[in-house]
């Protein structure tokens, strides 16, 4: 516990002991130390599950380089979960209502993943814990974080406001209330002032009491909804070698500068965005996030020598999802996961589409030529399945759909600042 130890140092005048005051160092510090953390005993991890014959258990789908992979080592995940938790326990404010909802939900999710990957070793095959139960835990996360926002009195937001510019003048002035609020709002884009509160889609209800009330079961129910798309949508993403975890650092170095700027009051005026007092703990932990995902990079890039498994996957969504939710930018998930999205987007339109079409045609029919999305692109060109898309005209290998997947999460968490701005 370096943050309280350096914090007793204080006390005594100890010459550098007011570094851990610094958000920036112990972000940078918290990111170091992760990367480290994931470099070195990833290694040792990795050796242990190939021990333990703890191999991925692959179906023949007719991909290229696709049997290649059976045996190689999977439950990584449990990698990157060590890699945060460490730098959070020792940098972090334990204290922080924020960091102790996020080692919950590493800790909740990862747990979910880990009986998955547990159930298909132990039985040889790739359905793993039914849907069902992994649907109830992330109910249950979204169920906890949603009504932690709610009841914790540690859990507040400044709004700002834009005050009338000088005659005259085009400088426009931004200042937050001089007192905190305890209300269920969020960042909304092209808005002016960019919130929303969920309070208004309860305001026809003329009891002031149970309107306030019935905006915060909104909210919890937004959270839920929040949580499980978006896991769901990291564990189908998870198919090519580094997709998920190089897709999911683009979106958590996002959501860190947004911590950061949304727990400054300066720097939240100047953007016009809300002041959330505490949430620059986030910073820390986003820290140990992305530091974790780079040094799981190295063994988890094309080709893979370790996959994260659902231990991996399923904890990686729900940490973005409950980041977003924390910052109050729940609404901007849909276009900075949109890779996540497509991905869930493209598995539901395939059944959907072929239910329809075998029930109305009685031999059912492809949108793509095989989902998740990525899947599609190595499957293009493929004469022996008929689909309704079949750009690109030649499959692309694995390596290149990633970066090209990468590229779009860089470009779409660029277009997420964007609508910060844009009016």
């Amino acid at each position: 516990m370096l943050y309280y130890f350096f914090q007793t140092l204080r006390e005594y005048d100890f010459p550098g002991a007011r570094l851990m005051d610094y958000i920036t160092f112990r972000a940078g510090f918290s990111f170091t130390l992760a990367m480290l953390i994931a470099l070195v005993f990833g290694r040792t991890i990795i050796t242990r599950l190939q021990r333990m014959q703890v191999g991925e258990v692959i179906r023949n789908l007719g991909l290229e380089g696709q049997m290649s992979k059976k045996g190689t080592p999977t439950m990584g995940g449990v990698i990157i979960i060590m890699a945060i938790l460490i730098p959070c326990f020792l940098l972090g404010n334990l204290g922080n209502i924020y960091m102790i909802l996020m080692i919950i939900a590493t800790l909740w999710m990862g747990a979910i993943g880990f009986l998955d990957d547990y159930r298909k070793l132990k039985f040889h095959n790739k359905d793993g814990l039914q849907g069902k139960y992994k649907v109830t835990g992330q109910v249950g996360l979204g169920l906890l974080v949603g009504i932690t926002m709610w009841l914790s009195p540690d859990i507040v937001m400044s709004e700002n406001m834009e005050m009338e510019s000088h005659k005259g003048s085009d400088l426009i002035e931004i200042v937050h209330s001089g007192t905190v609020e305890k209300t269920p709002q969020t960042t909304i884009p092209f808005f002016k002032n960019n919130n929303f509160n969920y309070e208004w889609v309860t305001q026809w209800i003329s009891d002031r009491n149970a309107a306030q009330t019935l905006g915060w079961i909104v909210f919890v129910f937004i959270v839920i909804i929040v949580v499980t798309a978006v896991s769901n949508g990291a564990n189908l993403t998870d198919g090519l070698d580094g997709l998920c975890a190089g897709t999911s650092a683009i979106i958590g170095v996002a959501l860190a500068i947004m911590a950061y700027l949304g727990g400054n009051i300066i720097y939240a005026g100047y953007l016009n965005i809300m002041y959330i007092p505490g949430s620059e703990e986030l910073v820390v932990y986003a820290g140990a996030f992305i530091g974790a995902l780079v040094g799981f990079l190295w063994y988890n890039a094309f080709p893979a020598q370790v996959f994260m498994g659902d231990t991996g996957s399923l904890t990686l969504g729900g940490i973005l999802a409950v980041f977003a939710i924390l910052i109050r930018k729940e609404l901007l998930i849909p276009l900075l996961c949109l890779v996540f999205f497509m991905e869930d987007l493209s598995v539901m339109l395939q059944v959907g589409y072929f239910k329809i079409t075998k029930r109305r045609y009685g031999e059912g029919r492809r949108i793509f030529k095989m989902t998740p999305l990525h899947h599609h692109f190595q499957k293009a060109g493929d004469p022996n399945i008929q689909s309704v898309i079949n750009f690109p005209a030649a499959p692309i290998p694995e390596s290149k759909i990633v970066v090209r997947f990468w590229i779009v999460g860089i470009l779409l968490a660029t277009l997420t600042f964007v609508t910060l701005k844009v009016r």
